[in-house]
């Protein structure tokens, strides 16, 4: 499961994995709204992966990321060793 990071004057959110940090946007001084144009995804998508809401990330959408960033996907996508999520078994 993809978590994504808060802002970089956010405390942590404790999970496994995060995407899109917001230090990578700031350095690239790229808005959420630019970005979502340029990925070709809606901001309410973009939103979801920006705030730890998205259960999976397709792997085009992770593609059009990096494109647009200039990065690779180790710079966006982090783990974190924490407690698992309780499934709904």
């Amino acid at each position: 499961m993809f978590r994504v990071p808060p802002l970089a004057s956010e405390p942590a959110v404790t999970g496994n994995a995060t995407l899109l940090g917001g230090e990578i946007m700031l350095e690239r001084k790229i808005s959420l709204t630019e970005l979502a144009d340029r990925v070709g995804i809606t901001m309410a998508n973009l939103s979801i992966l920006k705030n730890n809401k998205a259960r999976a990330v397709r792997f085009s959408t992770l593609d059009a990321l990096c494109r647009e960033l200039d990065c690779q996907p180790g710079d966006i996508l982090s783990y974190r060793a924490g407690e698992e999520e309780e499934s709904a078994d």
